[in-house]
This record gives C-alpha cells, structure tokens and sequence, in this order.
C-alpha cells in the first residue's frame, strides 16, 4: 500500500470555488487527472464518473477532477454534461507537478508535452491509498468505486 504524502496545494474550482486538498479531509477523495475537456476520452471518463457519483456518494468520497483548461472551460464542460463534481484548474501545473503527471505524448505523430490520464485515492486521513497512472478511460470509474469500497 502506498502511503506517500502529497504536500497540500490549492487550486481555482468550478461553482466559484477553491479546492485544498488538506480541507478535503474526512471523508475519501479521489483526484483524478485528464488531458482536456471535450475529448472523446476525457468526456467519456467524465460521464462515468458522473453516472457513479451517487455511489461514491454513498461511500462517503469525494471526486475532483483536474486538468491544465481554464475555470471557463471547465464551467462549460461541467455543464454540458451535468458532472455533479467540481473540475479543478491547473494552468500552471502545480497539481500536475506535485502527482508527476506530465509527460512527452504522441500526438497525431508530434511530440507534446501533456498530462498523462491518472487517478489518485486518497483515504479520510489524507493518506496517498492507490494510484493508476497511463489507464483506459472507459471502465476506468467503476474500477476506482471499487477500491473505494474496499478501503
């Protein structure tokens, strides 16, 4: 089990707010980290985490998702797809650098420097529990709900 500790860090969220990730304490959180808004994949993940939510819910755990787009992108994305979670901004990738989640890409044959798709499962301590880096989107969701479960 890993136990690292992520120093705490704060970022600009959606619905006008800040997320602290010491703040986020008491309850489970899970951070998940996606290249950009309105891409087949991102969405894709999005909607899951969204048809989930109510078990997470449940479970007493938060989501938050994060990527380098602005509060603005965000906001629009959020609502088009009614994700009932904040979205985090990370424009200048204090978050990103914190996790180690950028990386060179391939992309369409050029290399680009971009955030690879991670999740991280933090339990109500703070504790650093489970992370999945370079993962599927689809499916993805259900496969973190159940680590959640089980903690």
């Amino acid at each position: 089990m890993p136990t690292t500790s992520i120093p705490d860090f704060t970022l600009p969220a959606t619905s006008g707010k800040t997320f602290n990730l010491t703040a986020a304490r008491g309850k489970s959180l899970v951070i998940y980290f996606y290249p950009k808004d309105n891409t087949p994949g991102c969405t894709t993940e999005a909607q899951q985490f969204r048809d989930l939510y109510p078990a997470f819910s449940t479970a007493n755990c938060e989501i938050v998702g994060v990527s380098r787009d602005s509060i603005k992108s965000h906001e629009n994305f959020k609502a088009k797809f009614t994700l009932p979670f904040e979205l985090l901004s990370d424009s200048d990738e204090t978050a990103c650098t914190l996790f180690g989640v950028m990386k060179q890409k391939n992309m369409y044959g050029k290399q680009v420097r971009g955030i690879e798709r991670s999740t991280f499962v933090f339990d109500k301590e703070g504790v650093l529990r489970k992370e999945w880096r370079g993962l599927k989107a689809d499916g993805h969701a259900q496969e973190v709900l159940d680590f959640v479960n089980a903690l």
